[in-house]
């Protein structure tokens, strides 16, 4: 009969899926404490897996010579010796460029702006005359000035929440150290005593994976960090040490981060020194680029995760949209993740395929 054949029994189970799925996402009532609930644990769990995946060497190699929770220790200490180092020797002149930098911003702005509002006094587009784009700019820049202190008690929620990640991102972060030989066997547990040696393989492929991201990452930051700081040194820009780590932070976006990140370095150096400084800096820029892309990169990550940068321009684009900032940061992991399960379900099924036909 016509109604048996697979093309309408699978079209019946796709519709009765998405009718399902709909009837489910009307159900605010279950879906909001699950929401709730992953939001809220999302950021601590991230932040110590990233951090899990960069101590987890260092803790190992301790665990050779003494107990896991003594090298455990000993690398928290470490950890809190080397922050309140740099926060020692950093931290004032950080401090001391970010509020230089602030006071540096209104009056060069102001000073832009009145340059601006000459020049488009005679300009006329579009039927709409230049005073009307400038009024229609401030009056822009008004309005976010206002929901700016309209929202300060959403900024201070934010910071306690801050806090508080960081209060439990230690607890969360000593017990992966601590347990991570055991995530593996449980996680196979429950598998086919015959299937359990190809789900061993899928999670190891899964931990190397992401620990060639987040462990590669960091290193490139740091060292695209310290280049900058030095080539800023170089050409002598004002602020060289914050703009440097603003861009060493934006590595963590691939692709994509370094450009953004030379934004107030650019910025800071039309307003100081003109454009032939901003030159200079994009000199760096491409510099930086060209030693990290042929010397770091190729050393510390390799080809194991072989990332097209046309995917990771698309991957950026949809999940910027999707998710913001959170969507970008996790996109190539993600893709990386999801690459490597399709590569190995695909492995296993031909090798259970050419197991049967042998049968």
């Amino acid at each position: 009969m016509w109604i048996r054949k697979p093309f309408f029994e699978y079209t019946a189970g796709i519709l009765l899926l998405a009718l399902t799925l709909y009837v489910l996402s009307k159900l605010d009532y279950i879906w909001e404490p699950i929401r709730i609930i992953i939001t809220t644990l999302f950021a601590p769990i991230l932040i110590a897996g990233i951090l899990y995946y960069l101590l987890r060497p260092l803790v190992r190699v301790l665990t050779r010579h003494m107990p896991k929770i003594a090298g455990i220790g000993i690398v928290f200490a470490v950890i809190a010796l080397a922050l309140a180092s740099l926060v020692y020797f950093f931290g004032p002149t950080l401090m001391e460029q970010g509020e230089s930098l602030v006071d540096l911003a209104p009056e060069k702005v102001q000073e832009v702006s009145s340059e601006s509002t000459n020049l488009l006094e005679g300009f006329e587009f579009g039927g709409i005359s230049g005073q009307e784009i400038s009024d229609r700019i401030y009056g822009y820049a008004q309005s976010l000035s206002s929901n700016l202190f309209e929202n300060v008690i959403d900024i201070l929620g934010m910071l306690v929440n801050a806090a508080i990640v960081l209060i439990v991102v230690p607890f969360i972060l000593f017990f992966l150290l601590k347990d991570d030989d055991k995530f593996i066997p449980y996680s196979v547990k429950r598998l086919p005593e015959d299937h359990k040696p190809e789900g061993k393989k899928l999670m190891k492929d899964l931990d190397e994976t992401l620990s060639t991201f987040v462990v590669g990452q960091a290193i490139v930051a740091g060292v695209i960090g310290v280049l900058m700081y030095i080539g800023y040194l170089i050409i002598g820009l004002e602020y060289a040490l914050t703009l440097a780590v603003f861009a060493m932070f934006l590595v963590v976006v691939p692709f994509l981060g370094p450009l953004i990140g030379i934004i107030p370095a650019i910025f800071v150096a039309l307003l100081n020194d003109g454009l032939f400084m901003a030159v200079k800096v994009v000199l760096v820029l491409l510099v930086v680029q060209q030693l990290e892309g042929n010397l770091v990169t190729p050393n510390v990550m390799g080809n194991r995760l072989h990332v097209h940068p046309l995917t990771i321009i698309l991957l950026l684009m949809v999940a910027g949209s999707l998710y913001g900032f959170i969507g970008i940061l996790i996109a190539i992991p993600t893709y990386a993740v999801l690459k490597t399960l399709v590569h190995n379900f695909r492995l296993f099924y031909r090798l259970h395929k050419k197991r049967a036909t042998s049968h």
